[in-house]
C-alpha cells in the first residue's frame, strides 16, 4: 500500500476533523482527532471501517518512536545510577553524618549552658518537732507534715584549654567530612566504569547477535539449496544433514547471543536499582568502528592527571592528614586541662515561717570556680592511645601508596588492554575481508555443486571465528579507550 492509498480514507474525512478542532480552539492530537471523527453521525459503517485502518497506519509511526525513545543510552544509564543508585545514596547518607560531627566538633569549643529545676513534696507522718531544713546552704525549721520543696540552677561550663585536643578534634572532623565526600565520588566513579562495562558487553552481544542472524540467513539458505540438489540427486543424504546440522548450529548460536545480551541487560537493571516490572531496553545504535581507532593518550599524561584528579588518591592523602591530626591529639592527653564554671542557684521550702517569694529572694546565690586537671598517673591510657596513633598514621602512609601503586598498574593495564586490542582490531579487519571472500567463492561453488559440505562448514566456522575476534577487539578497545579519557577527567560516552 503506497502512502496515497494509506492516507486516501483518513483525507476523505480531514475536513470533519479540521473543523472541530476550530471549533474547539485548541490542539487536538492525531489520537484525540480520531475519536472526533468517530464522534461524527454522519459516517457510514464501512467508511468507519476504512478510516479505522486508515487510523492504524497514522498512528504506527507514532507507535515505533514511542518504542525508540524508551531505549536507554549509556548517558542515561549513569545519569539514573549517579540519582537512584542505593550503594550511592548511603554513601551521601554517610556523607550527612559526617558534616554533623563537624558542628558537633566546632560547637565544643564554645562554652555550655544548661537550666535545671527540682520540686519535691517530702510528708513525716510520726513528726512530733519542728525540724531542721538545709536547702541551697541555707538552713530552716518546719513543725509541717507535708512539705514542698523547690530547686532551680542555671550552670556554665567551658573548657578553655586541654592541650588543643578541641580544636585539632574539628580539624579531624573537618578532613573526615572532605573525605566522604570523595567517598563518594569514588563510589560514583566505580559505579559508572561498572554500568561503562555492561553496556560495551551488551552492545558486543547486541552486534554479534546480528552477526550470527546473517550466518544462520546464509545457513537456511544453503539447507535449502541442498534438499534442492538432494532432490534432483547432486547430494547424498548424509551431505544433507550437515548441512542441516550447520543450520542448526547457526540457530543455537543466535539464541546464545540474545541469552548473553538478555543477561548483560538484567545485570544493568540490577545495577540501575530498575524495577523488575519495568520495560529497559538499551539503544540499537552501534558505535563505528573508527572509534575503537581513536589516538591513544600518552600513558604518562594519564597516571600524572589521575594522580591528581582521582577521588580515591585524594582521601588517601587526606586520610593521612587526619592520622596526623589524631597523633596530635593524642598529645595532648598528656597536657593539663584549664576549665571555667559558673552557676546561678535558688531555693524555697513551703514549710518555713517566710513566703516562698522572700525565700527565693534570700536564697538566690552565684558561684563562679576555675578547675584545672593534671594527669600524672592513668594507667597508661594516654600512652596507649598514642602509639595506637602512630601505628594508625604508619598504615594511611602505607594505604596512601598501595592506593597510588593500584591506580598506576590500573591505567596501565587499560593502556595496553587498548593498544592490544586496536592492533588486533586492525588485523581482524584484514582477516575478516579474506574470509568473507573466501567463503562467498565457496557458497558459489556449493550452488553449483563444485565443493564438497566439509569445505563449505570450515569455511563459514572461519568467518564466524574471524567476525567474532574482530568484535572482540573492537569493543575491548572502545572500553579501555573510554576509561584511559574517564581517569583522566573526561566523561564516560560513546
Amino acid at each position: 500500500m503506497t502512502i496515497t492509498q494509506r492516507y486516501k480514507d483518513f483525507i476523505d474525512i480531514f475536513p470533519v476533523f479540521v473543523e472541530k478542532r476550530k471549533k474547539n480552539g485548541r490542539q487536538v492530537f492525531p489520537k484525540q482527532g480520531i475519536m472526533l471523527i468517530f464522534a461524527h453521525g454522519n459516517l457510514t459503517l464501512m467508511k468507519q471501517k476504512k478510516i479505522f485502518i486508515a487510523a492504524v497506519a497514522l498512528l504506527a509511526p507514532l507507535g515505533g518512536q514511542a518504542q525508540k525513545a524508551a531505549d536507554w543510552t549509556l548517558q542515561d544509564c549513569i545519569e539514573y545510577a549517579l540519582e537512584h543508585n542505593i550503594q550511592l545514596g548511603k554513601s551521601r547518607i554517610a556523607e550527612e553524618e559526617s558534616e554533623i560531627d563537624r558542628k558537633q566538633s566546632r560547637a565544643a569549643l564554645f562554652p555550655s549552658l544548661s537550666f535545671s529545676m527540682t520540686q519535691s513534696l517530702q510528708y513525716r507522718p510520726l513528726q512530733q518537732e519542728p525540724s531542721n531544713i538545709v536547702t541551697n546552704g541555707m538552713a530552716t525549721s518546719s513543725s509541717h507534715k507535708l512539705t514542698e520543696n523547690g530547686s532551680y540552677g542555671l550552670n556554665a561550663s567551658w573548657t578553655v584549654w586541654n592541650g588543643g585536643a578541641n580544636r585539632k578534634t574539628g580539624r579531624a572532623q573537618e578532613l573526615a567530612g572532605r573525605i566522604a565526600t570523595l567517598q563518594t565520588r569514588e563510589t560514583a566513579n566505580s559505579i559508572q566504569e561498572q554500568i561503562a562495562r555492561l553496556y560495551v558487553q551488551a552492545l558486543y552481544s547486541q552486534e554479534a547477535e546480528k552477526v550470527n542472524e546473517k550466518l544462520c540467513e546464509t545457513a537456511e539458505r544453503q539447507y535449502q539449496r541442498g534438499v534442492e540438489m538432494k532432490n534432483e540427486g547432486l547430494l547424498a543424504l548424509a551431505d544433507l544433514a550437515q548441512l542441516e546440522a550447520q543450520l542448526s548450529s547457526s540457530r543455537y548460536d543466535v539464541v546464545n547471543a540474545r541469552t548473553r545480551t538478555a543477561d548483560y541487560k538484567l545485570q544493568l537493571k540490577k545495577l540501575l536499582e530498575i524495577d523488575a516490572g519495568q520495560r529497559f531496553n538499551i539503544a540499537s545504535s552501534l558505535p563505528a568502528d573508527e572509534a575503537a581507532l581513536s589516538p591513544l593518550p600518552a600513558q604518562a599524561e594519564v597516571r600524572e592527571q589521575a594522580l591528581k584528579t582521582r577521588p580515591e588518591i585524594q582521601s588517601g592523602e587526606l586520610g593521612l592528614q587526619a592520622a596526623d591530626m589524631n597523633v596530635a591529639i593524642a598529645k595532648a592527653g598528656f597536657y593539663p586541662t584549664l576549665s571555667l564554671n559558673a552557676g546561678l542557684g535558688d531555693s524555697h521550702y513551703s514549710g518555713s515561717r517566710s513566703n516562698a517569694g522572700e525565700q527565693m529572694k534570700q536564697n538566690l546565690s552565684a558561684s563562679v570556680g576555675v578547675t584545672v586537671s593534671v594527669p600524672i598517673f592513668d594507667n597508661r591510657r594516654n600512652r596507649s592511645t598514642l602509639e595506637k596513633a602512630r601505628l594508625a598514621q604508619a598504615s594511611e602512609r602505607l594505604d596512601l601508596q598501595e592506593r597510588r601503586n593500584t591506580l598506576s598498574a590500573t591505567i596501565e593495564e587499560y593502556w595496553l588492554n587498548a593498544y592490544n586490542s586496536q592492533q588486533q582490531f586492525m588485523a581482524a579487519r584484514s582477516k575478516v575481508q579474506s574470509m568473507q571472500t573466501s567463503y562467498q567463492l565457496l557458497d558459489e561453488r556449493f550452488k553449483n555443486g563444485l565443493t564438497n559440505i566439509v569445505e563449505l562448514m570450515t569455511g563459514r566456522d572461519n568467518l564466524l571465528a574471524a567476525l567474532q575476534e574482530q568484535l572482540q577487539s573492537k569493543y575491548t578497545a572502545i572500553l579501555n579507550l573510554q576509561l584511559l579519557g574517564f581517569y583522566q577527567g573526561d566523561p564516560i560516552r560513546l
